[in-house]
């Protein structure tokens, strides 16, 4: 039985940055992949990890990024990288959650960045407390100094729902990301696209989400 739904913000409720990405690496004639294949390598220890835990800063961020990334064939700054991570909103899926929301509890676990990290898009801002106030309760590693896919996040966000894990269904875009979820008994879901979410979500919860 479901009694909550979590989701990821990044790549779920926003359309993905590996499509800012992949026209970053072609315009600047970097190797395909070579942001993404930093992120992935000791994605626990690395340059990403320990930003989005608030263990570096900006400057140190940058350095560390680079020095990783140029280890795997090309120097990338990460202050480059930063701006690329924005994606837009998918009104469908903020509609989903909106819609979710009416029935079962909601959480988003993100790992997000300092806020001061990127500085301000215009009118983004806005537009994402709004769905950030749909949430009964959300997690960010940026503030907690703890990220995905260390299984206490989930545990947090089961405990501070009142829910047990194998009652609740999670949405994120990475499989590292749903593996601990998944162990823990939650129903996951890997959005590669809204519309297939969407169908998902709706066969696991019985809703009609559009």
């Amino acid at each position: 039985m479901v009694e909550a739904v979590i989701w990821d913000f990044g790549g779920v409720l926003t359309s993905s940055p590996f499509e800012a990405f992949a026209r970053f690496e072609s315009e600047r004639g970097l190797p395909a992949d070579i942001i993404r294949r930093t992120n992935a390598t000791n994605h626990f220890e690395n340059a990403w990890a320990k930003f989005e835990r608030t263990e570096v800063d900006l400057d140190t961020f940058d350095a560390l990024f680079a020095a990783e990334s140029l280890a795997l064939g090309a120097e990338v700054r990460g202050k480059d990288v930063l701006p690329l991570l924005y994606g837009e909103l998918r009104p469908e899926m903020v509609e989903a959650l909106r819609i979710v929301g009416e029935n079962f509890k909601t959480g988003c676990i993100t790992n997000n960045l300092p806020a001061n990290a990127i500085g301000s898009a215009s009118g983004r801002t806005l537009y994402v407390a709004e769905v950030m106030a749909l949430f009964d309760h959300v997690i960010e590693s940026a503030k907690i100094g703890l990220r995905k896919p260390d299984p206490k996040i989930y545990q947090m966000m089961t405990d501070a729902l009142g829910v047990a894990p194998n009652n609740c269904v999670y949405l994120d875009d990475l499989g590292v990301n749903l593996k601990p979820a998944r162990e823990m008994g939650m129903t996951t879901i890997k959005v590669a696209s809204a519309d297939q979410a969407i169908a998902e979500l709706e066969a696991a919860t019985g809703l009609t989400l559009r």
